[in-house]
This record gives C-alpha cells, structure tokens and sequence, in this order.
C-alpha cells in the first residue's frame, strides 16, 4: 500500500515537471513549432515573400537615380510628370501671346514668350526665354521700369524653376514674400527656362499686388542668376507692350528683336528702295 503511494506520487510529480518545462519554452520557440505545424513548405515561402518584399521596397527607395556617388540619397524627390509643351495654336484664340525674337519663331525659338489665358477667377500665364536664369512679366502703370508688380520664373543651382513675387523699386526688383502664384510648374531644357503658373484676378488691395481685371503694360524681361538670384536683364532696353493690355482679349502680337528691327523700320525699307532704283537706272 505505502509503495504504491509512493509510485503515485512519484508520477504525480513528473507530471508536473513536464507541464513547468512545457510552460518555460520561449516564444520563438513555440513561433518555429507553428510555423513547422503549418506546413514547413507553407512556413518557408511566406518567410521568402516577406524578404522579397522588403528587398523590392528598398531597392525601389534607394534606386541609384537618386543616389550620389557617396550612396547617400539626394535630398530632392524623383521627377514629377513631364511639362507640357506650351501650345502656340492657341494664340489668338483661346488665350492672349507675346512672342519677342525671329519673325515666325514660337515658344521653344523666340528669345521671349508669354501667354496668359482666363480659367475661373484665375489667369495662367506661361512664360518663356532663352535663358539658363530667370523670365518675367511685369504689370505697369507706364512703359517704365518702377512700381511694378512682377512675376518670375527663377532657375536655381538645384535644377528647379522656382516662381517668385517681386515688386520694382526704381530699377531694382525687391522680393515679396507674399506671392499670389499658384498651380506652379516649371523647367529648365535646351537651355530654356519655361514655367506655368496662376494668380487670381483679383486680390486684396496692396501696393505690390494689382489686380488683373485692369489692364496693364507688360513689362517683358529675363537674364542670368547667380545661385537662384536674379541679377540685371540681358538687354538694356527689353521689350514692352505697345498698349496696355486686357485679359479678357487675346491677341496673337509679334515684336521683332534688334536684330530684324533694322530692316523692318520705314526708314531702311525707303533706303533699299532708292538703291535698287539707283541701280537699275545707273549713272549718267
């Protein structure tokens, strides 16, 4: 009797040894039984697909475009959609041109374009010139360089246009902070900076911001920067507007550059005339 209570207990006590084992085995333990229980197959291929994924995703984050030649990414986000190209079919249809350069030339060949058309409350102006630096357009009282409000697409040493505010003082162009621009796009290719951009017709009474639904002369004008500031324009005298101009008319106007004016003024055009009369009649 007392030997088989002994046994009793003996049993009973390596019962409980083998429940305090079971319960001591750690969690990656019991992870590697699951995963095993499940199917080692199973278990193996979703452990490959994870790995696979991580893989695709770091390889998409640290694609080697955007990488520099320490291995360190750029500080800049991958391209954006492509610019589209400005459609110069349009001038004098469904949206107001200035075209400044060759006779014919269009947004990729003059040496100056702008557009501006009316969607909603909004004007979008698209500017563009033969430039690595900076175009503008500037809204005047006058002819005159002063007191203007202007917008300018600005090409910095990262690569980006940048559209900025500024207002003319006397002959310096002071940076607004305030800047009424929107939907900005823009880009710099075949040494050309092009940009899109928007600004509501009308705004808040302000010195530097005027309103659209007037009309103004447009100042046009562009040239170098240094390390994304503008610096002086690339002609003395660049060109403006012959008459104020009204967004609510489009018109397709051509300005030729200095270079065909001189043959294209009365005075040379009556020149060539007598000359070629002189030379068919001969002398005396």
């Amino acid at each position: 009797m007392a030997e088989r209570s002994r046994g009793a207990r003996r049993r009973l006590l390596l019962l409980l040894l083998l429940l305090l084992a079971g319960s001591a085995a750690s969690p990656a333990e019991e992870g590697g039984g699951r995963r095993e229980a499940g199917g080692g197959e199973h278990g193996e291929d979703a452990a490959r697909h994870h790995d696979s994924s991580y893989g695709t995703f770091a390889s998409e984050f640290y694609d080697l475009r955007y990488l520099s030649e320490e291995g360190y990414p750029f500080p800049t986000a991958p391209p954006v959609d492509p610019f589209a190209k400005i459609r110069v079919d349009d001038c004098g249809k469904t949206k107001g041109c200035f075209r400044y350069g060759k006779p014919g030339c269009n947004a990729e060949t003059c040496d100056y374009f702008l557009s501006y058309r009316r969607i909603g409350a909004d004007v979008e102006f698209e500017l563009s010139a033969d430039t690595d630096g900076w175009v503008a357009v500037g809204f005047s009282s006058d002819k005159k360089m002063g007191g203007d409000d202007v917008m300018a697409c600005v090409h910095d040493d990262n690569g980006r246009v940048r559209i900025q505010h500024f207002y003319n003082v006397g002959q310096w162009a002071k940076e607004i902070q305030r800047n009424p621009a929107r939907d900005e796009e823009g880009v710099f290719e075949n040494n050309r900076v092009t940009c899109r951009f928007k600004r509501p017709v009308y705004v808040p009474r302000e010195e530097t911001i005027v309103d659209l639904h007037l009309s103004w002369y447009y100042l046009f004008a562009w040239g170098p920067a240094i390390q994304g500031s503008i610096t002086r324009h690339d002609i003395d005298s660049p060109p403006v507007s012959e008459r104020v101009v009204s967004i609510y008319k489009y018109e397709d106007i051509f300005m030729p550059s200095a270079a065909y004016q001189t043959f294209s003024s009365p005075f040379c055009l009556l020149l060539i005339v007598a000359l070629t009369f002189y030379l068919l009649m001969g002398t005396p």
